[in-house]
């Protein structure tokens, strides 16, 4: 008994500072921000505006608006949980050969932005950027899409159970955070341990403008299954849209499956 304790007490002690080290640094695990930009939509020849954001708790965020010639509304971008805002221009080219205008802003911690990012701050930033485009751009809700990429798809879910859009866009979207956790770190209790949620799955209860959901059966990051377990949590009007390719480029990898998919689903809703 004495040799096993010797043998497995070492063990122990290593998985136990694992599960500390799971607990205190979560928001390292879910956030990869950047602060250098790469780019601007000048740099893909699109005009836009420098916009400054200000949130609730005192916060300035940086974002861009892209308009489109007779644009037919507005794309509001949440992008994922790496980068900042220049690494989505080719997102911000489909939305306007779309004929769709986008505003898209970083995350407090990301790119320009003020602050850290953590879970309830993002959902204050998602607020800011709604009375942005609806306060003082004067954009109607009901020209508004909600536009989330991965992490980004939590956050517009989230936005949509307090703001009543024209439409709602999850890609490559997952269920939740502790959904993920218990698939990745299987061998630990991750579903216990997280205190980050973002409960996608939860929001859509709550949600009742149309949606549609992309997902890839490819996705090496979130399981396409993530995605058809949305879709069939939503309510109607829904639309669900299957594409190829990984999750970082799967939209770009599946051409005018991804764009005819998309631009037929805003058709419905905001016309050609």
């Amino acid at each position: 008994m004495e040799k096993a304790w010797r043998v497995l007490a070492p063990v122990a002690g290593v998985y136990g500072v694992l599960l500390l080290a799971l607990f205190s640094l979560q928001s390292c695990l879910v956030y990869y921000p950047t602060r250098d930009k790469v780019a601007t939509p000048e740099s893909v020849g699109l005009e836009y505006e420098s916009i400054g954001l200000s949130t609730d708790d005192g916060l300035t965020l940086d974002g861009w608006f892209v308009p489109a010639k007779e644009a037919r509304g507005v794309i509001l971008f949440f992008h994922g949980n790496a980068g900042n805002i220049s690494h989505r221009l080719r997102s911000v080219e489909i939305f306007h050969r779309l004929r769709f205008s986008t505003f898209i802003f970083d995350y407090r911690g990301y790119g320009h932005s003020e602050g850290e990012p953590s879970e309830q701050g993002t959902y204050k930033d998602a607020d800011a950027a709604w009375r942005y485009l609806t306060e003082e751009r004067g954009v109607p809700p009901e020209k508004i899409v909600l536009f989330g990429r991965s992490l980004g798809g939590a956050i517009a879910a989230n936005a949509a159970t307090r703001h009543r859009a024209g439409a709602l866009v999850l890609e490559s979207a997952f269920t939740s955070i502790p959904d993920v956790a218990a698939e990745i770190y299987w061998f630990f209790p991750a579903r216990w341990l997280a205190r980050i949620d973002y409960d996608t799955m939860g929001a859509l209860g709550s949600i009742s403008s149309p949606t549609l959901f992309i997902h890839s059966p490819d996705d090496e990051l979130i399981p396409y299954d993530h995605g058809r377990a949305l879709y069939a949590a939503a309510k109607e009007p829904k639309r669900f849209l299957e594409i190829g390719g990984g999750h970082n480029r799967g939209f770009l990898r599946s051409g005018t499956v991804y764009t005819d998919g998309v631009d037929a689903f805003l058709t419905a809703y905001f016309g050609e």
